[in-house]
């Protein structure tokens, strides 16, 4: 494993923790630009979103009605009653993004998709840094606002649904993330400097609880904000 990488999953709580559960549970709220480009209705009711920790499987509850759920794999999202049977459901939904731009409208399975891969990679990080296949390695540091970032280059293997196959994240002076950079691939390979802060510890994980994602032009982070995401009641079991 890359060092600084090491350091970085001991200092969101170590892998020995992070080995011995199985998912994790939170209420999030949503917010955002995003959802009005894909031509999308977003509210904010808090939702409940569970994740499994060791498998690409997440959740969310409820999905535009009460009873009703989504059910993320990569190779298939579904929308099922919460008796488990399926609404709504499609094979390799990656595939259905093909050909779109940033403002492409989204149908529901897409929405669904989207907040599975992206809340499973959100709620497993730095962690998923550490999956057999991803690539790290450390880029040169920034000087950011009297705080030197470390930077961690990762390559995710294409059996990993991600936003991007290269991303880049931010490492603070306490060894946790502060920032992570990628592009949207399933919108149009938008571009996206996604800040993480307000840090808090469930079950002795290390997480941040404020997450907002805004549009980078040229590589700088303008004040357009396509992602907000806020956590409560977080549990990893």
């Amino acid at each position: 494993m890359n060092s600084l990488l090491a350091d970085v999953i001991s200092a969101h709580g170590g892998w020995d923790r992070w080995s011995a559960l199985r998912r994790v549970q939170a209420t999030i709220v949503t917010r955002g630009s995003l959802w009005k480009m894909k031509r999308i209705s977003q509210d904010e009711t808090p939702r409940v979103m569970t994740v499994e920790l060791h498998n690409q499987r997440a959740s969310l509850s409820p999905f535009g009605a009460s009873g009703v759920r989504t059910a993320y794999t990569p190779d298939r999202i579904a929308i099922e009653n919460v008796d488990g049977s399926t609404i709504s459901e499609r094979e390799n939904p990656r595939d259905s993004f093909r050909g779109q731009t940033i403002h492409s409208p989204w149908d529901v399975l897409q929405r669904a998709y989207f907040n599975g891969y992206a809340l499973w990679n959100y709620l497993t990080m730095p962690f998923l840094l550490a999956m057999d296949g991803v690539e790290v390695n450390e880029m040169s540091a920034l000087h950011v606002d009297g705080e030197v970032w470390r930077r961690l280059n990762v390559r995710f293997p294409g059996a990993l649904a991600t936003h991007c196959e290269s991303q880049v994240f931010y490492i603070g002076d306490d060894l946790l993330v502060r920032r992570h950079d990628y592009k949207v691939d399933v919108a149009g390979g938008l571009p996206a400097a996604h800040y993480v802060s307000d840090y808090a510890e469930a079950n002795g994980i290390r997480f941040p609880a404020k997450r907002r994602a805004f549009s980078r032009v040229d590589g700088v982070p303008t004040k357009n904000l396509l992602v907000g995401i806020d956590l409560t009641d977080v549990c990893f079991s």
